[in-house]
């Protein structure tokens, strides 16, 4: 019978990998990083659990780190099957990886030059040239289409409106003995409903079997409507007369944040602000995203009655180190957003050394913080922030943006089931303990459905 092994993502957040064997096939759903508190980045250099030429293929919901960011590690150890993915985040893929193998070299190099790593020398997990292995290995397949990545096992992609891509996956796994095949659904991340640029993820089908996300299993997102926060964020920041520093994934978030900040400048509810665009992974999404337009929803700048541009003037796309560098020269009020989103590395600990000191300057979270990141830090009221070896202190103002995070909620996760019928068995992944318990216990006193948090390494038979 079809088994399903939960290799990451089971207990934490991050490090989605669940491996689906069936009928002599072996498919692995996702093939993330570990991310948060050492203890979780320190499994990234574990080996694998199975031999990575054991897998036939790789189905990917979508480009975040946390789901494809281990991909290079895996075909540096003698992984060569497709990785089939959605048309959009077959473009992002590449812009993501590299940028993922740079900041891991970068932060080698700046180790073992400051003599902070703890060991002699520094390596990066996976270099550039990993990254070209896995592109070579990517086959794109429209959302609605089935296909067969391995013998006995079939799927398909279905909008989840996490971000540009983004889908959940409908998966037939055989039974070594025939019959009907089982039905298991992968949640992916569950985008919210009505968030600005995104559609709406659609409800999934009938399944015997569901994996789902709990990120914010235990909680419901404060009601706000997002132009309307973040206007009075940016107001404030701007009257502070300090730079605006958002820590943004450079994939979704960012291009979230252009979108809605240029929407209320070219409304008048914001001051023109000049907007710095700090990150080459984002600036080469503006293209992808201009290409796969037909995936956006633009209600928010209808509404206002503007243009529904990513970009304009007013937007400067800092690509280089030198013109990352250069923002250092302006004073007075700005805004850069930068990734990393959880403040994990990359150009905006640069920004947050020089800044934080400075009682102008305002940091904005705008997303999920997993434990053990500076952005958790932060929010938790942290008055100091370990940066490249050295303590900086924070006197910066935080806040925080419920309205842009890119997860379902509670309440939004069962609407996105909707009126489906109970499967067999429902899986929780991708939430902190207290979350994923907190979700398990809401599904079954309102649906009385079987729901079970999986630990890391654990198989199950799919009878």
């Amino acid at each position: 019978m079809p088994g399903l092994t939960f290799l990451g993502a089971a207990g934490e957040v991050s490090g989605s990998r669940h491996l689906v064997d069936a009928a002599g096939g072996r498919v692995l759903v996702d093939c993330g990083l570990f991310q948060g508190e050492k203890n979780l980045r320190d499994k990234n250099w574990d080996r694998f659990p199975v031999r990575p030429d054991s897998i036939n293929a790789i189905v990917l919901t979508h480009g975040h780190i946390d789901h494809s960011g281990y991909l290079p590690r895996l075909a540096r150890e003698g992984f060569a099957g497709p990785i089939y993915t959605s048309p959009a985040t077959a473009d992002l893929l590449g812009l993501l990886l590299y940028d993922s193998a740079k900041c891991q070299a970068e932060d080698a190099i700046y180790a073992n030059r400051k003599g902070f790593s703890k060991h002699s020398p520094a390596l990066p997990l996976y270099e550039e040239q990993d990254v070209d292995r896995v592109l070579r290995l990517v086959r794109p397949v429209p959302r609605e289409s089935w296909f067969s990545p391995a013998g006995g096992i079939r799927c398909r992609f279905h909008e989840a409106g996490h971000m540009l891509g983004s889908s959940f996956i409908e998966m037939e796994a055989a039974r070594d003995g025939g019959g009907e095949p089982v039905r298991i659904v992968f949640s992916g991340d569950v985008g919210r409903f009505d968030a600005p640029l995104y559609k709406d993820p659609i409800s999934p089908p009938n399944c015997d079997y569901l994996v789902c996300e709990s990120t914010y299993g235990d909680r419901d997102h404060t009601p706000s409507r997002p132009l309307d926060e973040l206007e009075k964020v940016t107001n404030e920041a701007i009257r502070r007369g300090g730079m605006m520093l958002v820590a943004s994934f450079a994939i979704g978030r960012c291009q979230q944040l252009v979108y809605l900040l240029r929407t209320l400048m070219a409304a008048g509810r914001v001051p023109e602000t000049p907007i710095w665009v700090d990150s080459p992974m984002a600036v080469g999404a503006m293209e992808v995203f201009r290409k796969h337009r037909d995936e956006h929803d633009f209600s928010e700048a209808k509404m206002q009655g503007v243009a529904e541009s990513l970009a304009s003037p007013f937007v400067r796309m800092a690509k280089t180190a030198e013109e990352s560098k250069a923002i250092n020269g302006h004073h007075g009020a700005g805004i850069v957003i930068a990734s990393s989103g959880m403040m994990n590395g990359g150009r905006i600990l640069h920004h947050l050394a020089r800044r934080l000191p400075d009682p102008k300057t305002t940091v904005l979270v705008a997303g999920y913080q997993a434990k053990g990141t500076r952005g958790r830090s932060l929010i938790e009221g942290a008055e100091f922030l370990r940066i490249h070896g050295r303590d900086v202190p924070v006197r910066a103002v935080v806040r925080k943006v419920d309205a842009l995070s890119g997860h379902a909620d509670r309440s939004e996760i069962d609407r996105w089931l909707g009126s489906m019928a109970a499967p067999r068995r429902t899986f929780l992944v991708h939430g902190e303990p207290p979350a994923a318990a907190a979700l398990a216990e809401f599904i079954r006193s309102r649906r009385g459905w079987n729901v079970h948090v999986p630990a890391l390494g654990e198989h199950v038979e799919l009878d």
